[in-house]
């Protein structure tokens, strides 16, 4: 994954737009799965494609409308910052913005384990698809294939992950609240909005210290 551990960051102020241009940059593309990240410029378009496998696209900043065939079958045609689309399968869909926009895309495999929450056409605002609960951690898997896994967690204040490795890279987005990050013998709070990178085998834990926290984490394999 080419990102650089233990450091907060965000993607959209990593990847700012160019006038009058869209760029992507491959951030991984490991066992078939792919993360890229694309930036459009004001005024700017992706072309209508189909694929015959299915995408997340996850809006960081500005918002987008969707267009070609399958923008008919979506369920809102505008998407914004901190929602997902799943994408239709082997119906052509772009994107145009009015202004910067920037976002993730994931693909997947045709067959990918999806949680049947992420229906074709959907739309989601990823933080409010799992709940809080007092005194617990609630994890919600999205993907859950060998070599990707997509979860959602939320922590009530006061809960928290002991320190622990994971067997590949992790990409993590905070969506909501104030999280404590310890990685590596440092630590750092996570804001929403904000990003962190673990590298495979890297030592870490996750703490609600101050407020409720919820996170989306993104591991390769």
């Amino acid at each position: 994954m080419r990102e650089t551990a233990g450091r907060i960051f965000k993607i959209a102020e990593d990847n700012r737009p160019v006038p009058g241009c869209t760029i992507s940059k491959l951030v991984s593309d490991e066992h078939d799965f792919g993360i890229t990240y694309f930036s459009m410029g004001a005024g700017t378009r992706i072309s209508a494609e189909s694929y015959a496998y299915p995408k997340l696209i996850y809006m960081e900043e500005g918002n987008v409308e969707t267009i070609g065939a399958g923008a008919e079958s979506l369920h809102s045609p505008v998407l914004a910052a901190g929602e997902l689309l799943v994408t239709p399968v082997n119906i052509p869909i772009g994107l145009r913005t009015g202004k910067e926009a920037v976002y993730t895309e994931i693909t997947l495999k045709e067959d990918a384990k999806m949680n049947e929450i992420l229906k074709s056409g959907s739309v989601f605002k990823l933080k409010e698809l799992l709940p809080y609960q007092e005194g617990k951690i609630v994890n919600m898997d999205l993907i859950d294939e060998d070599h990707l896994t997509l979860a959602l967690m939320s922590f009530d204040q006061g809960t928290g992950l002991s320190e622990h490795a994971a067997p590949g890279e992790a990409l993590i987005w905070a969506l909501d609240g104030e999280g404590v990050i310890g990685y590596e013998g440092k630590e750092y709070t996570l804001h929403a909005g904000d990003n962190f990178k673990f590298d495979k085998n890297g030592r870490h834990y996750v703490k609600a210290v101050n407020s409720r926290f919820k996170m989306a984490l993104l591991l390769t394999m």
